[in-house]
């Protein structure tokens, strides 16, 4: 069976995220309750990582090239309310540019493995030490329609953390709480229809210092796979 062409939302023109229309949310699913996210808990999670684990994700890619390895850092700050470190990707980027981003890119020849790669951007990204950082595991790899057979991996974040945001790369860096993203309700669906192919994804809003941050794409879909991942292991 042919499969129907990718519609790369950078392709469409004026295409912004936030014009585009709030389907509907999954506020009928359950949040993950506060008690999986404290840190015992997510230990023992990751310490029973087949239960429930969701396959590999596979965006329809735009070309034949095949997916280049990448990893992301999806890194769980320790304080009272776990929080989700994220990063905005400066304008003049070549892709995803003034997007909001998990710290992360390609694998380097000299890369170890996938954490090795996640853990050397994130230092080149924001500064985060690898001293202030316990990988508790990997989700399973999610590909882009962008081309990129990306690697998440989770860890906790010491709290007294000091991040330096590389200006060639990083806009700005930020926290969302945990909980918030954990919660369905949260999760946005939107689709767009492009010279006759539809394209889904999700979005997560987050009001915050009287601004909006909007999470969508792959780094909204990275962290639903989170959700359905704490929420199999309670």
């Amino acid at each position: 069976m042919s499969q129907a062409p990718f519609v790369s939302l950078a392709q469409i023109p004026d295409f912004s995220p936030h014009d585009v229309e709030v389907l509907g949310t999954d506020a009928h699913l359950p949040a993950v309750p506060l008690h999986a996210l404290s840190e015992a808990s997510l230990r023992q999670r990751f310490a029973r990582p087949d239960l429930g684990k969701a396959t590999a994700f596979h965006e329809p890619l735009w070309n034949d090239a095949p997916p280049k390895p990448a990893s992301v850092l999806l890194g769980l700050v320790m304080r009272a309310q776990p929080s989700v470190l994220l990063t905005v990707r400066t304008a003049h980027l070549s892709s995803h540019s003034g997007q909001v981003a998990l710290p992360g890119g390609r694998q380097d020849t000299q890369d170890a493995d996938e954490i090795a790669t996640a853990l050397r951007e994130a230092q080149e990204e924001v500064g985060l030490h690898p001293d202030c950082v316990s990988v508790l595991g990997c989700l399973p790899v999610y590909v882009t329609g962008t081309g990129y057979r990306v690697t998440p991996v989770v860890a906790l974040l010491h709290p007294a953390m000091q991040l330096t945001a590389n200006p060639q790369e990083v806009a700005d860096v930020f926290e969302v709480p945990l909980a918030h993203l954990m919660d369905p309700a949260n999760h946005r669906r939107h689709a767009v229809q492009w010279r006759g192919v539809t394209r889904e994804w999700f979005s997560m809003p987050y009001d915050a210092e009287h601004r909006q941050r909007l999470i969508w794409g792959a780094t909204a879909g990275i962290l639903r796979h989170l959700y359905h991942f704490l929420s199999a292991g309670d």
